[in-house]
Order: structure tokens, then C-alpha cells, then sequence
């Protein structure tokens, strides 16, 4: 199991689904915990008081209340214990898919999320100062949202706001031609809704996959000089 993997597709549901409020969260990150101390077993045993506590929930009733919700909405499946000496079992929901991408592989999921949590805004207020000296401040309501094109209009505009950027050139290339013949929609099919943060996440890949190719050349050579032997050896040195 991916840990990362794991934690970002349920935090990608979370913000889709309007059922869940912050107890909810709080208790499902307590009982994610305990999935990850067991290793991500298949199922776990769960005691309640330790969860109220992780959770920081107070109430008997919240807690029941919540983790028969999260039940219900197949983020978990609850087995209750009648046995005050047995914890009640647990078993989690695999959020998302369980295959592992690709080295290559861009998926821009995260970055549009932080988008939608942070949207960029400009305020434009009327004011006029009458004669009388008093600021009157206009009544209707003038924040716009900045429009931002969700697909470069050509490569030279990519290329452009990589140079601005100082990213890598050939970065710029590879992901317009990316994309390109995607016809800008991510992995999950859904389309591309800001280009510039996506080439940001894209040369952020770039650079993690470029400092694992040296660290696996390092090692690799490391282990080769390790091998290496001589035939001219003075066996008659001390050791």
C-alpha cells in the first residue's frame, strides 16, 4: 500500500463530498492511523475510548453517529463488538485505484484542487470624493474573478512562461506536446482547468524524477566499485 497514495485520494473525496463535517474527517484520519500502525491490514480492531481520544471527539453519540455514517458511505466498513473485552472491527475502503503509476505519469489532481481552495481574485471599488470631502463607496458588488485560459493558445506561450519561470526549455516542450495530444484532459479524463499550474506540478515531477535517476546511479555505482578486484596483490602485507 502507498501511504501518499492513499491519504491524497481520500482527502480528493473529501472535498467532493458535502455529506462530511469536520468530525467525520477527524475521526477517519484517527482510524487511517490505525490502519497504517497495522501495516494496511485487510481489517483491524479498534478501541473506541483511544479513537474518541485521537479524534478529540467527546461524545459517545458523535462517535457512533459518525463512523455509521462513514459506514454508510463506503469509506469503511464497521463491525460492532458486543464484547467489552473485544475492540470492534475495521475495514478500510481503498480509495482511488490500487495500481501505482507510472514513473512518466502526470496527474494534475491535487494541483487543480489547490486551485479551487485558494481562487485568485482581483477587488475593483468605485469611489468619488464629493465636494463635502465624505467617501461614498459604490453598493454593487465589483469582485470579478481573473479569467485564466485553460489551455495555452500555442507552444510559444508555454514557452514564454517557462523562460519567466526559469524552468528547463525542454520541459516546456514536452509537457505542450503532452497534453496537446490529450487534448489538455487529465488521467481521469476530466479536462484541464488551469494550464500554468499544471506546467508548475509538471517540472515539480521532472525535477523528484530527476534527483531519483542520480541517487539509483549512485548506488549502482557504488555496488560496482565494491566488486572490482586486483590480481596484483601483495599477500605478504599485514592485514
Amino acid at each position: 500500500m502507498n501511504y501518499i497514495k492513499l491519504l491524497n485520494a481520500a482527502f480528493e473525496k473529501f472535498y467532493f463530498d458535502d455529506r462530511l463535517n469536520p468530525t467525520h474527517i477527524s475521526l477517519y484520519m484517527a482510524l487511517f492511523q490505525e490502519w497504517n500502525s497495522s501495516r494496511f491490514a485487510s481489517d483491524f480492531f479498534v478501541n473506541r475510548r483511544d479513537l474518541m481520544n485521537a479524534s478529540k471527539i467527546g461524545s459517545k453519540s458523535t462517535y457512533h453517529r459518525c463512523i455509521t455514517d462513514l459506514n454508510a458511505w463506503s469509506y469503511l466498513e464497521y463491525f460492532p463488538s458486543n464484547n467489552p473485552y473485544k475492540g470492534s472491527k475495521i475495514k478500510m475502503s481503498i480509495i482511488g485505484t490500487s495500481d501505482e503509476p507510472e514513473e512518466a505519469h502526470y496527474d494534475p489532481k491535487l494541483e487543480q484542487l489547490a486551485e479551487r481552495y485558494h481562487p485568485i481574485k482581483e477587488q475593483v471599488v468605485d469611489q468619488q470624493r464629493p465636494v463635502s470631502g465624505q467617501v461614498l463607496v459604490s453598493t454593487i458588488n465589483n469582485t470579478k474573478p481573473i479569467k485564466h485560459n485553460k489551455h495555452p493558445n500555442s507552444l510559444k506561450v508555454v514557452l514564454d512562461f517557462f523562460s519567466n519561470k526559469n524552468f528547463n526549455p525542454e520541459y516546456a516542450k514536452e509537457f505542450y506536446e503532452y497534453y496537446e495530444d490529450r487534448q489538455w484532459q487529465t488521467s481521469d479524463g476530466s479536462e484541464v482547468r488551469d494550464w500554468r499550474a499544471l506546467a508548475k506540478y509538471w517540472v515539480h515531477q521532472k525535477a523528484l524524477m530527476k534527483e531519483k535517476n542520480k541517487l539509483d546511479k549512485k548506488q549502482a555505482s557504488y555496488f560496482r566499485d565494491n566488486l572490482r578486484t586486483t590480481k596484483n596483490k601483495d599477500y605478504g602485507q599485514s592485514l
